[in-house]
């Protein structure tokens, strides 16, 4: 009889302990610890429910050559269904022992938030070159340094800690120039500032650097609709008087913006060797697309580069202020509002109100959007989104053109 009930008790422990079911999930205990199943020498999957109606959470364990057992938490895995949750935390589960067993893990420890941010940097770095680099870096430097997050391991990243980051960039005000006013961020303007953060831990998921992408996948997900178009436009008279308002070194970049649909730091990073005069062709290649392009010019246009490029080396910027240094937006801010109130344009009006005008001429004048796209380096999706409006009065008199 005691053997029978030894026995019972044994069957009840093991069943108890079956954690790869839904209904095998619910009937276990609430408890503080976790419920441990085996998945591989030394690697350990394991299942916390500490009240009736939490969904419980998953964890992970394992003992390491050197001796340390290190333990992480793999989440609720609320965004897969409960019968797919076993299946999924395994597949994270193994992938947290695989880095915890990579020798540069042995050495060096987890990979935390600030070097996924350090390695992607790196990476871009390799992909589009120094000034890509330094613009993200500069976009870490101001939110992932220093703060609460940027320490913290991707193994125990959780939800609420990437949310609460999130909820500190959409509460941390904005200062308006040297006065010392502030106001309230933009969602469009949060949507690109964590944009980057979720490519960084991203790249750090595809690399095999952390277990699962569940900490970040929902709280690092985008606005929806907060992106606006820039309604300001000038035309081609109010861009000929800005012109003419601003000083002749200030003039020559403002002609080049007005020509060419370049953004404005793409334009100042132009050198002399850039330019082809004898084949009439730009080539840009520090921009936001990342890759080189040849822009074939018209003759008005070379006449201006040529006056721009006159008396300089090959390495010198083709565009410079009167001390022969380059422009920066530093640089253009101020001189450029100066010249739009000198002018009597509208006091919103910037260096961008320029590119986006030479835009929108070019496609309301009818040039097709993949061409527009490609000369502007962005994409057709993002042309189609901010201009796309504009084909239709091109549209309308196609139509007209058809009536007999």
């Amino acid at each position: 009889m005691l053997t029978w009930l030894l026995l019972c008790t044994l069957l009840l422990l093991i069943v108890a302990h079956k954690i790869d079911t839904v209904s095998a999930r619910e009937k276990l205990p609430t408890r503080h610890d976790p419920y441990w199943v085996r998945i591989a020498k030394g690697c350990y999957l394991g299942f916390r429910k500490k009240t009736a109606n939490s969904p419980g959470v998953w964890q992970a364990r394992c003992t390491l050559p050197n001796g340390h057992r290190p333990q992480t938490t793999l989440g609720t895995l609320e965004e897969y269904r409960p019968h797919e949750r076993f299946d999924y935390a395994v597949v994270a589960a193994r992938r947290w022992f695989e880095e915890c067993r990579h020798p540069a893990a042995l050495t060096t420890g987890p990979t935390t938030v600030f070097q996924s941010c350090s390695d992607y940097v790196q990476h871009i770095l390799e992909l589009k070159g120094e000034r890509a680099a330094s613009e993200l870096e500069a976009r870490y430097r101001r939110w992932i340094w220093g703060d609460a997050i940027h320490d913290i391991p991707l193994a125990h990243l959780t939800r609420e800690q990437v949310s609460s980051f999130r909820r500190r960039m959409l509460n941390k005000p904005v200062k308006i120039g040297k006065s010392g006013e502030t106001r309230q961020r933009s969602k469009d303007t949060i949507n690109r500032d964590i944009a980057v953060l979720r490519a960084a831990l991203n790249y750090a998921f595809a690399q095999g650097k952390a277990p699962s992408d569940a900490a970040w996948r929902e709280p690092l997900k985008a606005f929806k609709g907060v992106s606006k178009r820039r309604g300001l436009y000038l035309d081609r008279d109010q861009r000929r008087a800005l012109i003419h308002a601003a000083a002749p070194d200030l003039a020559h970049f403002l002609r080049g913006l007005a020509m060419l649909p370049l953004r404005p730091g793409a334009l100042a990073a132009l050198l002399v060797r850039d330019f082809d005069p004898r084949l009439r062709v730009l080539t840009v290649g520090q921009d936001k697309s990342g890759r080189d392009r040849k822009l074939k010019l018209p003759a008005e246009a070379v006449t201006v580069l040529e006056s721009a490029a006159k008396g300089k080396d090959q390495g010198d910027p083709l565009f410079t202020r009167a001390d022969g240094a380059a422009w920066n937006k530093d640089s253009w801010k101020l001189p450029i509002k100066d010249a739009v109130q000198s002018a009597g344009l509208p006091l919103s009006s910037t260096a961008y109100t320029l590119r986006h005008s030479v835009i929108s001429d070019l496609v309301h004048g009818g040039l097709d959007l993949l061409t527009v796209a490609q000369i502007s380096g962005t994409s057709v999706a993002m042309i189609e989104k901010h201009y796309g409006h504009l084909r239709g009065e091109i549209a309308a008199s196609a139509l007209a053109r058809l009536i007999l």
